[in-house]
Order: structure tokens, then C-alpha cells, then sequence
């Protein structure tokens, strides 16, 4: 390949060079997705079909599943490809969608994380307005803004990356299409405009940090106000999974960005794993563990279903 061309195509990290453990790992990763598919599926469709759910909170829950799905369907089946059929390659158009729904599906998830805090917020500091502030109309606003925002972030990243010469071959060290890797097939000092994305992103992302952290602060304050130890372990019982899912979100992003300048590529693909896997999986476990109303609606769903089996 000349030097400042474009690749037809491009050549992903492989997990595995023998057959047994190429099968290994397609077999490992075909129960890691059927499990992400299964979970937030469940909990996708027993919100949707139970009255009961409809509310702020479990409709935001709803669109973090569609956003799990859409992050592990991105890049796990990909994988499983490359170990099945023994082939790397991937194709310059299919690699720039990688990218896309990558960056699109993991910001759009922080944004409504961020959201979702807000929304916690208000249902213990400000009860009595819960009704008005999060009503059906501001909630719908409230997700098409993180969608919109993953949107434009994705194209913004995209457009930037692909529009790099490359100099460096066609070989990405991960087991997809990841930024990082990409950056580092361009030229020497070609990569400034990229740079300024990634700053301004890089703002958002941490202003949407420092509000989820002052909106826990004022809930942890008036919960701890609350007199009744009934009524604090009701209001702590509505946040801990939030704040289980975002503590999971945030420590596996930040480790894996860590890694890739402190690690060996083995280790940036272990990191990988556990952002881009484990949380899909992770999530629906976290929310339906102690939430005895997803619990009713799943147990619901899944009577129904073998009652129409039978």
C-alpha cells in the first residue's frame, strides 16, 4: 500500500491463531451475546407490554437496553466472524460503521446515564415537581437529546478519522474498529482536526461526569436527611442501580483508555472486552436484581410465554 492511501480494507486483532482455541473463543463469545440478547431483550419487552413500567424511569432504562444491545451487536458478532471463518479482514466501509455505531452507541449510553441521574434527582430532592419536570413530553425531549448527541459525536469522529491519510499499514490492533487504533495507521502530524473533536468531546464527557457526581451528592444528603430508616432504604434502593451501572460504565471506559498507553496489546484487549462486553451483559442483572416491580413484569412475561408454548 502507497504511502497517504486508504485501504480497501482493514485487518483485525484475531484472539487466537490455533483452530481449538479459535472455536474456544466463538463458542465463549456466541453465550456471552446470546446472554446480552436474552437480558436486555427481557427487559426491553416486559417494560413495553406492562402498563405498570411506563414511567420516567423504566422508560430511560428501556432505551439504556436498546443501547446495550446495539454497543455488544457491534462488535461481538464481528469477532465471532473472524474466529469461525478465519479471516481478518473487514472492509473500509464496514470498518467506518463499526466506528459509527461504536462511538454512537457508547456516548448516546453516558448521555442517558446522565439523564438518568437527573432523573433521580428530582424523584427524592424535588418530589413534589417530580410530575411536571419529568412528564411523558420532557422525557421523550430528554432521550431524543441523547440519541441526537451520540448521533452528531459519531459523525463528528467518523468523518474526522477516515478523512486521515494512512501511512501505516492496515493491520488494527483490537478485535474491532476502534479510534484509537485507527489514529495510529495515520500519518505522522496529520491528525490535528481530529484532536480538536476530541477535546470538545472529551469537555462534554467530563461536564456530564461532574453533574452526575453533584446530583449524587444532593440525593446521599437528603436521603440521609429523611427520619424514617424505612423511607431512606426505599430512596437508596432507587439509586444504588443507577449507580452500580454507572460506576461500571465509567471504571471500565477509563481503564481501558488507560491501558492503551501504559499496557501491552494483550492487555488493550482484555480492557476492550470488558467495556464493550461486559456491561451489556452486566446491566440487566444489575436493574432486575432487587427492582421487585421489573422482577413481577419479567415473571409475568415469561408465564405468558409458556403458557402460549402450551
Amino acid at each position: 500500500m502507497s504511502n497517504s492511501s486508504s485501504p480497501n480494507e482493514f485487518l483485525l486483532r484475531a484472539f487466537a491463531d490455533t483452530r481449538e482455541l479459535q472455536l474456544l473463543h466463538f463458542s465463549l463469545f456466541l453465550g456471552l451475546y446470546l446472554a446480552a440478547l436474552l437480558g436486555n431483550g427481557l427487559i426491553i419487552t416486559a417494560i413495553a407490554c406492562d402498563h405498570r413500567l411506563h414511567t420516567p424511569m423504566y422508560f430511560f432504562l428501556l432505551n439504556l437496553s436498546v443501547f446495550d444491545l446495539g454497543t455488544i451487536s457491534t462488535s461481538v458478532p464481528k469477532s465471532m466472524a473472524i474466529s469461525l471463518w478465519n479471516s481478518r479482514a473487514i472492509s473500509y466501509s464496514g470498518c467506518a460503521a463499526q466506528v459509527f455505531f461504536l462511538v454512537f452507541f457508547i456516548l448516546a449510553e453516558y448521555f442517558l446515564l446522565t439523564i438518568m441521574a437527573y432523573d433521580r434527582f428530582v424523584a427524592i430532592c424535588r418530589p413534589l415537581h417530580y410530575g411536571t419536570l419529568m412528564g411523558s413530553r420532557a422525557c421523550a425531549k430528554m432521550a431524543a437529546a441523547a440519541w441526537g448527541s451520540g448521533i452528531l459525536n459519531a459523525v463528528l469522529h467518523t468523518a474526522n478519522t477516515f478523512s486521515l491519510p494512512l501511512c501505516r499499514g492496515n493491520a488494527v490492533e483490537q478485535f474491532y474498529c476502534s479510534l484509537p487504533q485507527l489514529r495510529r495507521l495515520s500519518c505522522s502530524g496529520s491528525y490535528l482536526r481530529e484532536s480538536g473533536v476530541t477535546v470538545v468531546s472529551a469537555c462534554v464527557v467530563l461536564g456530564c461526569f461532574i453533574f452526575i457526581v453533584l446530583s449524587y451528592v444532593q440525593i446521599f444528603t437528603a436521603v440521609l436527611r429523611i427520619p424514617s430508616e424505612q423511607g431512606r432504604h426505599k430512596a437508596f434502593s432507587t439509586c444504588l442501580p443507577h449507580l452500580a451501572v454507572v460506576s461500571l460504565f465509567v471504571s471500565t471506559l477509563m481503564f481501558a483508555q488507560l491501558s492503551l498507553s501504559i499496557s501491552s496489546p494483550a492487555q488493550d484487549l482484555v480492557m476492550a472486552v470488558l467495556y464493550s462486553v461486559v456491561p451489556p451483559i452486566v446491566n440487566p442483572l444489575i436493574y432486575s436484581m432487587r427492582n421487585k416491580e421489573l422482577k413481577d413484569a419479567l415473571r409475568k412475561l415469561i408465564q405468558w410465554v409458556q403458557c402460549r408454548h402450551q
